[in-house]
């Protein structure tokens, strides 16, 4: 008996850079399949022939590997008229040695058409946008933070200690001083007491030793180049936050409801948390798909009755270190001891590395069932879960087995 064919008209498209191929299948009644195959140029007006040329096959089931970023035209594109299906390159690879860009097309449209292809996440167009946004945000803190580092590297080979002194490097006091120094390296008798204020008067003659160092003209140079590039990438990212709140204004209910999540009190991560899943749960049927989804779930690999490698896989790669931030912060504070607790009985057992990624998965399922049913986090439906009920029953057998299970010896007593 052969595959159940889904989709008697499909297409299967192979993305490039300069061109597409798409593959048309049609399948009649028999099971009899028939192949169209055409070649389109990536320009706006190669697709727009391409979205007209599936018009006119009455084909309105796509399939297409993610390609780089090149896929991302196409999509856009072919996105009002055909319903698309964005499959990893991985799950429709060819064959070995039997690969063309025109077998490729018509691999992938075979694949599809008896629903093979496992298809990805695709949020709407505004979600996609400030998706988009938000990463390069993510991108901006990343050069913010390694031109800091560099600044500090500048400072510790001319032997400037202020790192060793103030519990901040960039705050106010510490950048005063830097900047003195700055204006005229080769004094280093200046008054200090002036340009600190607060906390750090107290600090005076530790930071009057620090800052007896060499700096170089070379590091001079250095210095204020990235001093420069850092004050630059604080005003570009400021742009950018304006772009984001207003293209975040849709969804200020959604935003609310997730700041009520234990340790999401910055908007940003909010927001960022929004522009990865979106504020439709239902294309996830249930909270266990959306956990896979983000890579905090353990994957499947046994074969032969022997399980091999569970760790979680490398997808989320926005999302996944955002909640393991999040759940790092959390543990630690007992405002919230239905999630410090979960987290202190898995780290007995698990270690902390696997009890972080259970409490991020903990908060990715509540932020599912808040979304879905627009309701704030409630910490009291936790408490519940954690009573057990009186009327539960266990065998000695059984007993035992679950005290050896964690750690315990047996010991008989003679009676």
């Amino acid at each position: 008996m052969g595959l159940k064919i889904v989709y008697p008209i499909c297409c299967g498209i192979d993305v490039h850079k300069t061109f597409v191929v798409a593959c048309i299948a049609s399948t009649n009644n028999k099971g009899v399949t028939i192949y169209k195959r055409h070649r389109f140029s990536t320009f706006t007006k190669g697709l727009k022939e391409l979205s007209q040329w599936l018009c006119e096959h009455d084909c309105k089931d796509v399939c297409m590997e993610s390609t780089g970023k090149y896929w991302i035209p196409v999509f856009n594109v072919l996105e009002d008229s055909c319903r698309i299906t964005l499959a990893h390159p991985k799950y429709v690879k060819a064959i070995r040695g039997k690969k063309t860009d025109t077998k490729d097309a018509k691999w992938i449209a075979d694949l599809f058409k008896h629903d093979l292809v496992a298809g990805s996440f695709m949020p709407p167009l505004s979600i996609r946008q400030l998706r988009d946004l938000m990463r390069y945000r993510f991108k901006l803190t990343n050069f913010a933070s390694s031109e800091k580092n560099r600044l500090q590297n500048s400072l510790t080979v001319s032997n400037i200690q202020l790192g060793n002194v103030v519990s901040d490097t960039f705050g106010k006091s510490s950048m005063n001083i830097i900047e003195k120094l700055l204006d005229d390296p080769s004094d280093i008798s200046f008054d200090i007491e002036p340009l600190i204020h607060g906390s750090m008067k107290g600090k005076l003659p530790e930071l009057e030793l620090a800052i007896e160092g060499l700096i170089t003209p070379e590091q001079v140079g250095k210095i204020k180049v990235i001093k420069g590039h850092c004050e630059d990438l604080t005003s570009r990212k400021a742009d950018l936050e304006a772009i984001i709140l207003s293209l975040a204004e849709s969804y200020l209910e959604e935003i609310n409801l997730i700041l009520s999540v234990p340790s999401f009190k910055n908007i940003y991560s909010a927001i960022a948390v929004v522009s990865e899943i979106g504020v439709n749960m239902d294309v996830f049927p249930t909270a266990k798909h959306l956990c896979s989804w983000a890579g905090l779930t353990p994957t499947n690999n046994e074969s032969a009755g022997k399980k091999k490698s569970v760790r979680i896989s490398r997808a989320g790669c926005y999302i996944k270190p955002l909640l393991v931030q999040c759940a790092t912060a959390v543990v630690k504070s007992e405002k919230h001891p239905e999630i410090r607790n979960r987290y202190l009985k898995l780290k007995k057992r698990r270690g902390h590395k696997r009890a972080i990624i259970a409490i991020a998965r903990m908060l990715l399922t509540a932020i599912y069932h808040i979304l879905k049913n627009k309701e704030p986090y409630n910490a009291e439906l936790y408490k519940k879960s954690d009573v057990f009920p009186l009327d539960r029953e266990i065998t000695v057998e059984q007993a035992i087995l679950i005290a050896k299970a964690q750690g315990y010896r047996i010991l008989q007593i003679a009676t």
